[in-house]
């Protein structure tokens, strides 16, 4: 039997939704995933997360118009509550009880996270993946932590001498104990334009471009970033921008995908016109939005998939990942603006342009899945020592020397 049907028995279980800002966007891809699997045979199980962090699963829950319809709102259907997680037999799978005498189990076998922002692409599913000892697809804890922190992924990028826009960042308590001498900082650093951003959201959800001193704009600008998060980020703008994007995918052999030039009218590429403009560019439904292969030379192209990479290992991502790049087209510098480590509905797109066909991607991403799996069954984590017994003759000899 091939490895492909082999892993066609396995039950994949996908989870989107969740409590973050891009809950309907997570909605999206985890639909569009559910889709795919079936149609290459996987058994699914659509495991839906609502805005208030309630987990339901129910086959419905795998139909679009189960979220499109507002009379049909999954969260206050009572009978898809009725399942919880068996952590006691949550071993080497996912185990779902549902409530109840002799109630029935449900078991995944690969968790498949299409989740986005806090709670979920963050590091803490993936989290709970690793203690459940289960395969799941995209990065790690550490790199899906540090991927999802503007800040922390700046900080590794000038680590590795990466080129990166000048920036300052804050935490809720330094900005309502002196507003003012946060302000001042800024100013004394950075040259305006400047875009402020939450650190831990994506979708350019909360972000703002402040293009001089006057008034209160930046004032105003932080205020909004804390409404969503407690970390906040200001990075100085790059004028004659050009917004550049290359997806990678792998483990250890890495492949990048032709670039992305996203086109916008307004001062960034905000939520409207990634999702809602015409069907929305970055799900792949408008093509006014993106340019696809980006327009520049076969040189820069191979530089920017090249950095690419070399941010993707440096962060530690495996699986799939997705590299935004700023290029000034007067002065020619280029910078690493951050690094998405779940893109949303995998940037199939994008993939599709540079020759994979979005099945081929799903069986892409689940193969490394079960790869990374087993590289970790690999080690060793645990040691043997005599530490403890030691520590109970010490405390004895301690008692004996005291009578």
């Amino acid at each position: 039997m091939s490895d492909k049907n082999t892993n066609s028995m396995k039950t994949i279980g996908v989870f989107f939704g969740s409590k973050s800002t891009e809950h309907d966007i997570s909605v999206i891809t985890g639909q569009f995933v559910l889709s795919g699997l079936r149609k290459l045979g996987y058994k699914t199980v659509p495991v839906y997360i609502t805005k208030t962090g309630e987990w339901m699963i129910d086959e419905s829950l795998g139909k679009l118009t189960s979220f499109t319809d507002a009379n049909k709102d999954p969260a206050k259907q009572e009978s898809f509550k009725h399942y919880v997680l068996d952590m006691e037999e949550s071993r080497g799978k996912l185990v779902f009880r549902k409530k109840g005498f002799a109630g029935k189990t449900l078991s995944i076998d690969i968790a498949f996270p299409t989740l986005h922002g806090p709670h979920g692409e963050d590091g803490t599913m993936q989290g709970l993946f690793e203690l459940c000892d289960v395969p799941y697809v995209g990065c790690g804890v550490p790199a899906s932590a540090i991927a999802m922190d503007k800040v922390c992924t700046k900080q590794i990028c000038g680590a590795h001498n990466f080129p990166i826009t000048q920036y300052v960042y804050f935490y809720k308590t330094d900005w309502e104990k002196n507003k003012k001498k946060c302000v001042e900082e800024i100013t004394k650093k950075l040259h305006f334009p400047l875009f402020v951003k939450p650190v831990h959201l994506g979708s350019s959800i909360g972000i703002t471009k402040v293009k001089n001193q006057k008034g209160d704009d930046l004032t105003h600008a932080i205020d909004v970033a804390f409404f969503y998060d407690d970390k906040v980020l200001i990075e100085e703008g790059v004028e004659q921008v050009m917004d550049l994007t290359c997806c990678i995918i792998g483990n250890y052999e890495l492949q990048a995908s032709v670039l992305q030039e996203s086109v916008f009218a307004s001062d960034l590429f905000d939520f409207n016109e990634k999702y809602l403009k015409e069907g929305g560019a970055q799900l792949g439904n408008s093509k006014s939005g993106v340019v696809i292969p980006a327009r520049l030379d076969e040189k820069i192209t191979k530089k920017i998939q090249d950095m690419a990479q070399g941010v993707f290992k440096a962060l530690g991502c495996t699986g799939i990942s997705r590299v935004d790049f700023l290029l000034n087209t007067k002065t020619h510098e280029l910078f690493v603006a951050e690094v998405n480590p779940l893109p949303g509905t995998l940037y199939h797109h994008l993939w599709k342009a540079s020759g994979m066909e979005f099945e081929e991607l799903l069986e892409t991403v689940i193969r490394l899945a079960l790869e990374m799996h087993e590289k970790k069954k690999s080690l060793t984590y645990t040691f043997s020592s005599n530490v403890l017994t030691s520590l109970h003759s010490a405390k004895l000899a301690i008692k004996k020397g005291a009578e």
